[in-house]
């Protein structure tokens, strides 16, 4: 009897596995995703940004519209964070433009958007069970994976204790920090967990909102001395998070109730939704794969919370991944190619978890000082002494464009986004292909489910016939700008340049990926064209 292999299996269908599963059936390739929860909980928000290029994803698979029309609160609504004694006390200081809600189309077609996390997972399976064909096995768990030299076998269980095994070409842990998936691979978390405990609350209050003296914020950043931390709206219906900072448990509901409402500086109705206790961690596992096996998301690395780049990060995964997997499976592109996944994410996520772990350095614990909550007079001076000094430490954790949209893939950059807090485009290898219109229409809008090439007809003729003799699929974008640009499905440059004396080498090169190679440094560089 025959054994039925599927292409791709996901274990972990929280928002980076669901994410894997869409860039997969882009591309043609039905994933099977295995997940335990049956229904997302939305008492427990988690992620809350959605950023500009996971958007931009998003709109790639079609459902960047339909997130923002289940998003309770609009970009439009708020893009500042302020900082304040309590919510309903003074204000000290604010940031504006924060976390890419304000990037125009000069820099992308799609800003980010506020919105929870149970709302994404939600957009996901609809698009993945409706659209794509994908199957999604709700409410079952990997108890044991197992390599293989020609497939992979994952034994999963439901509640019920029935028990079935699927065999698959490759498997991918989704599957969070405790992954079964990198158990399986041998592989190690490198890094260190935060000392400092906190409490994430979520809540209710139909007053609140109505008490709250400041500009609309997404969020607030208490610096009480007696009960620091930061407070945000998920909805205009009056449902809130809360991290109490410092905070190591919370005993029961009442307790919660009085750190809120210290937070908030006033007895206000309360209604505690969920509470969770957590510490930061610092984590990057040593191998993103071993043979059948690979890890994304938080599988592969965990990084604090502040600046919003976690779950952002793991799409970020799930797309180098999903395209090379896809391109793998339709016969293409060599192994070797899915060997650059990890050498092109593991620097990024390093990198990342270094300016989170910053970002942590000035919690509202360490910002909160005694002189800001005086009052008259003595409130101004401590304001005007201290809001610059928060301002400075605080706005690189909510203006990141540069480590958002500017990260590149290759040997040319140590750091992979050399200036974090500013994005600069740059049409370079290895770079996201800077934004533009073109026709009045996105760039993005134009290019290819596969490769794109861009240039004149006469310039890129010999790269398409090359693509076309080794049966690379490769899209043409006509461009009247010098050069050739050649654009990976991920819309990251593999090779830019007037002329290459090996157009097969060029091909060749893109489908190695950026391994760091010393091959990979012999792409030329036309900067300016293109921007």
């Amino acid at each position: 009897m025959t054994e039925d292999v599927a292409p791709v299996l996901i274990i972990g269908g929280g928002p980076v596995g669901l994410a894997l599963a869409e860039e997969l059936s882009f591309h043609g390739v039905a994933a099977t995703v295995v997940e335990p929860r049956a229904v997302v909980d939305h008492s427990r928000p988690r992620a809350k940004t959605t950023s500009v290029r996971t958007m931009e994803h998003f709109r790639r698979w079609g459902i960047a519209d339909r997130l923002r029309e289940v998003a309770p609160l609009t970009r439009e609504w708020s893009q500042r964070v302020t900082f304040v004694q309590t919510v309903t006390g003074r204000e000290i200081t604010h940031v504006d433009g924060c976390l890419g809600l304000d990037a125009g189309p000069e820099l992308s077609p799609e800003p980010a958007q506020q919105v929870t996390q149970p709302l994404v997972e939600e957009v996901l399976r609809a698009d993945l069970t409706e659209k794509r064909g994908a199957e999604l096995l709700l409410g079952w768990r990997a108890v044991e994976v197992t390599d293989g030299p020609q497939h992979a076998r994952v034994v999963i269980e439901n509640e019920s204790g029935e028990r079935r095994i699927l065999s698959a070409l490759w498997v991918v842990g989704a599957d969070g920090p405790r992954s079964p998936v990198r158990a399986a691979m041998r592989a190690r978390y490198e890094g260190s967990v935060a000392g400092r405990p906190n409490v994430n609350i979520t809540f209710r209050s139909r007053e609140l909102a109505g008490l709250i003296p400041h500009e609309p914020s997404i969020h607030y950043w208490v610096l009480n001395p007696d009960s620091p931390g930061v407070v945000g709206p998920l909805d205009h219906s009056g449902t809130y998070w809360a991290i109490s900072t410092g905070t190591t448990h919370v005993d029961d509901a009442a307790h919660a109730v009085r750190i809120v409402r210290s937070l908030i500086g006033a007895e206000v109705d309360v209604e505690v939704l969920a509470t969770d206790p957590w510490q930061a961690r610092m984590l990057l596992a040593d191998t993103y794969r071993t043979g059948r096996l690979f890890i994304v998301g938080d599988a592969a690395h965990q990084n604090p919370p502040w600046g919003g780049h976690g779950f952002n990060t793991g799409v970020g995964d799930a797309v180098n991944l999903g395209w090379k997997l896809a391109a793998v499976i339709g016969g293409w592109a060599p192994d070797e190619l899915l060997d650059s996944y990890g050498l092109e994410r593991r620097p990024i996520e390093t990198q990342t978890i270094e300016l989170a772990a910053s970002n942590m350095a000035s919690l509202s614990i360490d910002l909160s000082n005694p002189l800001l909550m005086a009052s008259g007079t003595a409130f101004e001076s401590a304001r005007d002494e201290f809001g610059p000094v928060i301002q400075a430490l605080k706005s690189p954790e909510f203006l990141s464009s540069g480590l958002v949209l500017g990260y590149g893939y290759g040997p040319t950059s140590k750091d992979q986004a050399p200036t974090p807090a500013l994005y600069v485009p740059k049409t370079e290898a290895g770079n996201r292909l800077p934004h533009r219109f073109i026709g009045g229409r996105p760039i993005y809008d134009l290019l290819g489910e596969w490769f794109t090439v861009i240039g004149t007809a006469d310039a890129v003729a010999p790269l398409l016939a090359e693509a076309l003799q080794h049966a690379i699929p490769m899209h043409h974008l006509e461009s009247d700008d010098p050069g050739v640009v050649l654009v990976r499905p991920d819309q990251h440059i593999a090779w830019v340049g007037d002329d290459a004396p090996d157009w097969s080498g060029v091909l060749q090169s893109a489908l190695r990926g950026f391994s760091g190679s010393p091959a990979e440094a012999t792409e030329s560089h036309a900067e300016g064209a293109l921007v």
